[in-house]
């Protein structure tokens, strides 16, 4: 489980043995069960996690009182709340596990002693930081440049595989519109 995260490490760094050791004596993997919430809203947030197996996603609860969901996290992803993790300030969200799912969970005491111990790490996690907020800040644009049907085909042409495995309602409420209108989209009724 340790060689998926060790791997995709190494797609951006290099790291000595010694390196990897240390790295792997400081890994706690977790089986989180479909449904498990491993973050709640008001709880504050310690630790990153690596989605090695499964799918898991980050959501909110809005005040119509439906659950809106803002990311998804696949196999070799990283997954948190970070204004909570980094500020030490109660969590705005929910992370819940969508399929039975395998994660290495990085506890930030341990993260920060492992940036100090192997500076290298430093530029990994900035650069899967910025590829999230790339990501995010690409999301914010077709959600106010797209119609709902342009985002729906729009994801569907460039992460199928996400068709598939995540709930309807949850990919609806991603890219913010009703489980119906998707229905409607997939019909060719749009």
């Amino acid at each position: 489980m340790q060689n998926s995260l060790i791997h995709h490490i190494k797609q951006f760094i290099s790291l000595e043995p010694s390196d990897i050791d240390k790295l792997e004596s400081c890994l706690e993997i977790s089986k989180i069960k479909k449904k498990e919430h491993i973050l709640k809203e008001g709880q504050i947030c310690n630790t990153m996690y690596f989605v090695v197996k499964g799918c898991m996603r980050q959501y909110i609860i809005n005040p119509k009182g439906a659950e809106q969901t803002l990311q998804f996290g696949i196999e070799n992803w990283w997954i948190t709340d970070y204004l909570s993790y980094h500020n030490h300030i109660p969590s705005n969200f929910y992370l819940q596990a969508i399929e039975n799912s395998e994660v290495i969970a990085i506890d930030k005491t341990v993260l920060e002693s492992l940036l100090i111990e192997i500076p290298n790490l430093e530029r990994y996690f900035r650069i899967v930081m910025q590829k999230s907020f790339g990501a995010m800040q690409m999301r914010i644009k077709f959600l106010f440049t797209m119609s709902a049907e342009e985002r729906y085909h729009h994801f569907n042409d460039h992460f199928p595989e996400f068709v598939q495995r995540v709930p309807q309602y949850m990919l609806a409420s991603y890219l913010d519109f009703s489980a119906e209108f998707m229905s409607k989209i997939r019909a060719g009724k749009v």
